[in-house]
């Protein structure tokens, strides 16, 4: 991956997650976080992935952010000096479900040798 595509990744990552901390409400009882940032090698869409815990809160905290996704575009527009900015969509971050899996199990698997 060009360094360009990985500053732009990491920039938007941190713009965003100042934004979803400081200006947009979710549920009390929701930890929302940006794991990751992937932006298209011309720079026209980046895909944000979206955790949420508990985990079957996510489709929830999705459609929240899709409904504003105008205000989160124009928003991340003012914050970014640089052209062409990425147009965001969201995605739900299912890595770190596979892993938290596979780390159960290695769990299980390690207490059942002892």
């Amino acid at each position: 991956m060009p360094a360009r595509i990985q500053k732009v990744n990491q920039l938007i990552k941190r713009e965003f997650g100042q934004i979803i901390l400081r200006e947009i409400e979710f549920p009390c009882d929701v930890l929302v976080t940006v794991t990751r940032v992937d932006t298209s090698p011309n720079l026209a869409d980046s895909k944000i992935y979206i955790s949420t815990m508990p985990e079957d809160k996510s489709k929830e905290i999705l459609k929240i952010l899709e409904r504003k996704i105008y205000e989160l575009q124009q928003k991340i527009n003012k914050r970014l000096r640089m052209r062409p900015i990425p147009k965001i969509r969201f995605a739900e971050e299912r890595e770190t479900v596979e892993a938290g899996k596979i780390e159960k199990i290695l769990e299980s698997l390690k207490n059942e040798e002892k």
